[in-house]
Order: structure tokens, then sequence, then C-alpha cells
């Protein structure tokens, strides 16, 4: 079978499955245990060569699930978790509202500061932005700001949580690619914080342009004190946990593991000095981790599988010959692959994504001469925006749900296009200036 075949009969079985209605996970499985029979299998009775083929597939991909290095995943989420099911959020949030004063669009500038917080401690995007639509959106509508103005930034500091570390979603791809999970991380504290200042200034320019976007309104006055005491006990503390875990892992002091669970162990210290601790808050964190960690290691699983396919049925080479025959600049075939990530992100969400191009994109980058570390910062960029790429971006029908009624989806496609568009310029930078992502990780070389 040439390579061509090898990769359309692997890749037509996995979209099959999933246009019937069989679950990602499940697609993938099944996709890899009739590869296997048939490229590992031998010859002999049907029975012989699935044993052996699914057997060796099995052999070579367990290895991968039971790594050290995702240790860091149910970490990541039970941090996020318990900061969500405690409080912790909502009194940050509060504290952050009141902190901002007078100034114009404050509840717009609130969400991208706040948000910012949220992600980098939940690791969770779909979470990020649950919260910041019923927690922001009622408040802004009843103050009278346009929809743009309450949906957009929700939209786009929804997808900072996979850039800033802690990111649950960086760490599963930087074990799906082989790559320093730390260095991953660290890379994504720049851009992401670029991000952020990015959308400040377009949520600046908006109330500059359209004063009636986000009409002014009386709050209440706090002294210089009061505005301290918010900073010191409801703001510094959970930004502190973010903080320590990212010199954490850029001194050497800890591995990215061990970061991880200093991180959850200090959101659970939090939550028990501000007494927001209760037994079924814990129960719902927990198990709330494990429901995703168990999803997580089941598309590991099949990813792995499914590398090991399309390299013993020739595919993964033979792509790569191809793609590396045309007389491309590097730079246009990243632009491709990219491309790639944002049409599939209209179709299918982030783990399925990532299952389908990182046995494939990561060894054309790395045939290209790509930084990998550069090039894992670009990829979680376009899951980023595909994340909020029309018609079908999981965060536009998470922010369809939480909106008042009477919000249409066109409605929350323009508010999300400008912020897509910051993240696109973003991308663009990086290209130019790869610095940007790489500088933070050299420092702890």
């Amino acid at each position: 079978m040439e390579w061509y075949e090898a990769l359309s009969f692997l890749l037509g079985m996995i979209l099959f499955f999933m246009f019937i209605g069989v679950p990602v996970s499940l697609a993938f499985l099944a996709a890899n245990m009739i590869g296997a029979t048939y490229f590992m299998g031998g010859s002999g009775d049907l029975t012989r060569q699935m044993s052996r083929g699914i057997g060796q597939l099995v052999n070579n991909a367990l290895p991968t699930v039971t790594t050290f290095n995702l240790m860091p995943v149910p970490m990541f989420l039970l941090m996020g978790e318990i900061f969500f099911h405690t409080g912790l959020a909502n009194k940050m949030f509060s504290a952050v509202e009141k902190l901002m004063g007078r100034i114009p669009g404050r509840l717009s500038f609130v969400t991208v500061a706040g948000g910012t917080a949220f992600a980098t401690l939940s690791g969770s995007s779909m979470g990020s932005t649950a919260l910041l639509g019923s927690l922001m959106v009622p408040e802004m509508q009843k103050r009278g700001y346009k929809k743009h103005m309450a949906i957009g930034p929700i939209l786009g500091t929804g997808g900072l949580a996979m850039l800033i570390p802690p990111s649950a979603l960086g760490v599963l791809l930087a074990t799906l690619a082989n790559l320093d999970v730390g260095q991953l991380l660290i890379a994504g504290v720049v851009p992401g914080l670029m991000l952020a200042s990015f959308y400040v200034l377009l949520i600046l320019g908006m109330c500059l342009w359209d004063p009636d976007a986000a009409p002014s309104y009386e709050v209440e006055d706090h002294t210089f004190g009061e505005k301290m005491r918010l900073l010191v006990f409801d703001v510094l503390p959970m930004m502190s946990v973010v903080v320590a875990v990212i010199l954490l892992i850029l001194n050497g002091w800890a591995t990215p593991s061990e970061s991880a669970a200093f991180g959850s162990l200090g959101v659970l210290l939090l939550a028990i000095v501000y007494r927001k601790l209760t037994w079924d808050g814990f129960v719902k964190s927990v198990t709330g981790a494990l429901r995703v960690t168990t999803m997580a290691l089941l598309i590991i699983f099949g990813s792995a599988t499914f590398s090991a396919l399309l390299a013993f049925s020739g595919a993964s080479s033979g792509l790569i010959n191809w793609a590396t025959q045309f007389d491309y600049p590097p730079t246009v075939m990243l632009l491709i692959m990219f491309g790639i990530l944002l049409v599939l992100g209209m179709f299918m969400d982030q783990l399925s994504m990532m299952l389908l191009t990182v046995p494939i994109f990561f060894p054309l980058a790395q045939t290209f001469g790509f930084d990998l570390i550069w090039f894992g910062v670009i990829v979680l960029l376009a899951l980023e925006i595909s994340f909020t790429t029309p018609p079908f971006g999981l965060l536009l029908f998470v922010m369809k749900g939480v909106s008042a009624p009477g919000t249409t989806m066109r409605d929350i496609y323009m508010a999300a296009i400008p912020y897509m568009g910051c993240a696109m310029l973003l991308v663009g930078l990086l290209i130019i200036w790869p610095e940007i992502a790489l500088w933070l990780p050299g420092l702890g070389k």
C-alpha cells in the first residue's frame, strides 16, 4: 500500500467513526485496532492477526500514558477546579472590579484582568469562559454595555488558558510531541501577557471610538487603604501561586510535576485559610479533575497508537518526503499548517485536533528546521484561535449558553473577530521575532 493510501485509510476510518457519532477517543481506538490488525498483524487467520497487531500496538503505546511527564495534567486541573468550586474566583473578581475605579469600560477591563488571572489558575478555556460569562455578562448588560463589549473580552481571555501556565493543554501537547514540558509552559508566558495587553489596547480603542459602547456609571469610592487591603488579601495571594509555579519551573528548583503539585496544594491551603473549602466543593473539584484526566489519557493513548501506525505503514515518512519536495519557503509551510488547524477548529475540539495533527506536523516542523518549542507556542495559538473560529468554535457555544436571551450567534461571531485579529497579530510577531517565545525559556538553561 502506498503512503497516501495508508494515510487516507487511517484518517478515513477515524472520520467515518466520528461521522456516525462514535466518541472521539473511541473512534481513534477503533480505527487504531483495525489499522493495527492490517499493518502489524502479519499473516495467518484474522484472530491471530488481531492478537499480534493489537498486542504490538499496546506495547508501543503503553509507555506514553505511564510517563511521569503527565503528572502536571491532573494537578493543574485540580488546581483550577478548587479555585472555581470554592468561590476563590468570585472573591478575586470582586476585588479586581473594585480596584479598577471609574475608568471607562471598566467592566471590560475587569474581564481581561480577572480573566487572565483566572486563566492562569484554571488552565481551562471552557471553564474560564463559562465563569466569566455567568459573572460578567449580566452585570455589563445591566450597565448598558453593547454586546460586543460584553462578549468579546470574555471570548478573548478564555483562550489565554492555553498559553499562560499552568496550561493542561500545553502539558498534553508537550507530551504528545515529545517536548520539554517546562520549556513549553514557560515559552507561553510572554506571548500570553502580550496578547492580554493587545486586548486592553483594543478595548481602550473601542471606548474612544464609541463612548456609548461602555457607558460610565457611578461606582462606590474606596480609599487607598481599602484598595491596598483588597490587593494584598484578595488578589496577590491567588496570583502568588501562579508566580511561584512559574518561578519553580523557570529556575529549575522543581520539575513541572512537582510545581503542579505545589500549585494544587497552594490553592487548597488558600481555600482553607479563607474558610471557603467545603466537603461538597472538594468532591466536585476532585471529580471534575478526574473526569478530564481520564479523557486526556484516552486521547494520549489514541494519539500514541495513531503515531505508531503512521510510522509503521510508511505514511509519516511518505508525507514528509512529499511535503518537502515542494519548493516552498518554510514560512509558507508554517502558514499552511496554521491554516489547517484553523479549518479543523471549525468542526473539531482541540484534543481531537492535536490527536490528528501532532504526529504529522511536528515531524514536518523538525524537517523544516523550526525550533519545536517555538512551533509548539504557534500551535497553541492556533488552537486558541480555533476555539472561537466561526461557525463551530467550542467557546462560541459556551458563550451562547451563558449569554442573555436574545443574543444571536451572529452577535457572538462579530464580537469574537477583533480578538481573533489580536491573536493573529501575535502569530505574525512570533514569526518575525521568535525570541518573544524563546527568550524566557532561555533564561532557565
